[in-house]
């Protein structure tokens, strides 16, 4: 997998009541209609600027808060592939793999934003360079079973393909 992406920064502790708000969940669910207000407690403007293939960069503890899955869906239904931050929360970790979003834990502390950045994931290795910054950095890499799932799109199209989890892909 490579994707040449546009790095929209973010800080610490984006937790998933920033992503999408409460008040925003109560009439739909449905990302195609909230993505119109992603991250608007953070930047009202946010979500008009999202191109298609933009990544999500953050610092530490991203996704905190609520468990909430529409946090990733809304992320995936504006287009953007990936989110790269220095830590996640857990559940966001794991609802972000179970919804096909690529969640990647790396030093994020010099990108910028706007920054173009290349990222490659061969399933072992993922890497990524910053152009302005001539950085290379690796970036931890996800355990097989994650793999999987992030190829099938998610957990639901992989439990259709495979008809659930065998012994030894777990």
């Amino acid at each position: 997998m490579q994707l040449d992406a546009r790095a929209r920064v973010f800080g610490d502790n984006i937790n998933t009541d920033y992503v999408i708000a409460s008040t925003r969940k109560r009439d739909t669910l449905d990302g195609a209609v909230l993505k119109r207000y992603l991250l608007e407690a953070v930047d009202p403007a946010f979500a008009a600027t999202v191109q298609p293939g933009d990544v999500l960069v953050a610092g530490r503890n991203f996704g905190c808060g609520s468990a909430m899955e529409v946090a990733a869906t809304v992320i995936l239904a504006a287009g953007i592939p990936a989110v790269l931050a220095r830590t996640f929360a857990r559940t966001f970790y794991r609802n972000a793999i179970n919804n096909g979003l690529l969640p990647i834990e790396c030093d994020t502390s010099s990108i910028m934003e706007g920054d173009r950045l290349s990222i490659v994931f061969d399933g072992e290795r993922l890497d990524f360079s910053n152009p302005r910054t001539g950085e290379t950095l690796t970036g931890r890499a996800l355990p097989p079973i994650m793999l999987e799932i992030l190829d099938a799109g998610g957990l639901v199209p992989y439990i259709r393909r495979h008809g659930g989890f065998s012994p030894r892909r777990v």
